[in-house]
C-alpha cells in the first residue's frame, strides 16, 4: 500500500516547493487536528468555498449537511471538489517587511463526492463526526432520529490526490538585514478552549461529564 500521493499538476506545490509534502503521514495528521475544513467547488460557472465540519475515514473525507444544502446537492451528483485545512502556528516577524511570514501546516485534497445512503452507514458517519468534534460525546448525547437522519445528506470524498505545505522556524532575512537593529523572531500561536458556559436551561443536577473536562484540558 502506497503512503504517498503522486505529484501531479493538480497537487504539486509550486511556490517554495521544498515546503511541500505528499505522504499520508504528513497530510493526515494535519487533517485530523482540524475541527473545520473548507470545501471548494464550481456552481453555475462560479467558484464557491464553504466552511464545514469534516471527519476522515481512512483515505476518505466525510462531509454532511442539510438535504437542501447547495454543497451537499453538488456532492451527491459527484461534483469534483477541493478540501483544504490550515493551522496557524506562529507569526514570523522578520527584519524586513517583505520577509514577514507565518508558520503553518496546511493540506489540500481533491476528489469527487460519493453519496452515503445506507442508514447504518449514515449513522456510523454521524458517529464519526461527533467523535471528531468531542471524543466520548456520541455515547452521552441523543443519537439522530429517523427524521433528522432523513433531512441530512452525507457523502464521502475518496482522496484522489493531495499535498501538504508546512512552514516552521525562524525568519529568513536577507544577509545584509541581519545587522539591522530590529527585533526579529516568532510569536507562537495555538488554539485554546475557554471555560464551559452552561446552557441557561440545563436541567438541575446535571454535572459536567469527566470526558468533557478531560477534553478541555487537551487545548488549554
Amino acid at each position: 500500500m502506497t503512503t504517498d500521493y503522486e505529484k501531479t499538476p493538480l497537487n504539486t506545490v509550486k511556490r517554495i516547493p521544498t515546503r511541500g509534502a505528499y505522504d499520508k503521514d504528513t497530510i493526515y495528521p494535519i487533517v485530523d487536528a482540524s475541527l473545520i475544513c473548507h470545501v471548494g467547488f464550481v456552481d453555475h460557472g462560479r467558484a464557491i468555498v464553504i466552511p464545514t465540519i469534516h471527519a476522515r475515514d481512512g483515505d476518505d473525507i466525510l462531509l454532511h449537511g442539510s438535504s437542501k444544502s447547495r454543497l451537499m446537492q453538488k456532492l451527491f451528483d459527484g461534483a469534483e471538489v477541493s478540501i483544504t485545512v490550515t493551522h496557524l502556528d506562529g507569526l514570523v516577524l522578520a527584519r524586513s517587511v517583505m520577509n514577514h511570514s507565518m508558520n503553518y501546516r496546511s493540506a489540500v485534497m481533491f476528489g469527487k463526492g460519493v453519496p452515503i445512503v445506507d442508514e447504518e452507514d449514515k449513522m456510523a458517519a454521524m458517529k464519526a463526526f461527533t467523535e471528531k468534534l468531542v471524543p466520548g460525546r456520541w455515547d452521552d448525547a441523543r443519537v439522530p432520529s429517523f427524521n433528522e437522519n432523513k433531512a441530512t445528506k452525507i457523502v464521502r470524498v475518496p482522496i484522489e490526490t493531495a499535498s501538504a505545505k508546512v512552514r516552521t522556524g525562524a525568519p529568513g532575512d536577507y544577509e545584509d538585514d541581519y545587522d539591522l537593529d530590529i527585533w526579529a523572531g516568532v510569536l507562537p500561536m495555538r488554539t485554546v478552549f475557554g471555560e464551559f458556559v452552561e446552557d441557561p436551561r440545563l436541567k438541575e443536577g446535571v454535572e459536567l461529564p469527566q470526558y468533557l473536562k478531560d477534553y478541555q484540558q487537551t487545548l488549554t
